[in-house]
């Protein structure tokens, strides 16, 4: 497996269990309360924070075990990585459109926040899984 493969896979795999720990804690602070008013802050800013430092962890770790490969890019893997971010980005965009008429529409901070981030974690998974198909099923640039 060529190591952007291997990084690709790490970074879905922990932006999906990150956010997945972060809607289980949240839903699991909100009891009776309506979910706007939940603290959530500390919570989301734990999540991502704990995301950036598993991704850290385990990229050294893939490096550490196969120095060979680390750092190691061609040229396939330059496009494969640029084709995974365009994908990847067409969710920022969209959470970033949500996110501006959700202000418009004067809705709750907390609802305007969740949905950035949302559209950060939906840009990462999507991005890393058309990455992971592109090396796994082949990639041609036309």
């Amino acid at each position: 497996m060529p190591f952007e493969e291997k990084l690709a896979w790490i970074m879905a795999t922990v932006s999906a269990v990150a956010y997945a720990a972060y809607v289980v804690l949240l839903l699991g602070r909100a009891g009776p309360v309506p979910l706007a008013e939940v603290p959530y802050v500390p919570l989301m800013l734990g999540t991502i924070g704990g995301a950036i430092a598993a991704q850290i962890v385990l990229r050294t770790v893939a490096a550490a075990l196969a120095p060979e490969d680390a750092g190691m890019k061609d040229q396939r893997d330059r496009e494969i990585n640029r084709f995974g971010d365009h994908i990847g980005q067409s969710f920022v965009v969209t959470g970033g459109v949500a996110a501006c008429g959700l202000a418009m529409a004067r809705a709750d901070q907390f609802w305007i926040a969740n949905v950035l981030y949302l559209a950060f974690v939906l840009s990462a998974i999507l991005g890393s899984v058309a990455k992971i198909v592109a090396y796994r099923r082949g990639f041609w640039p036309w």
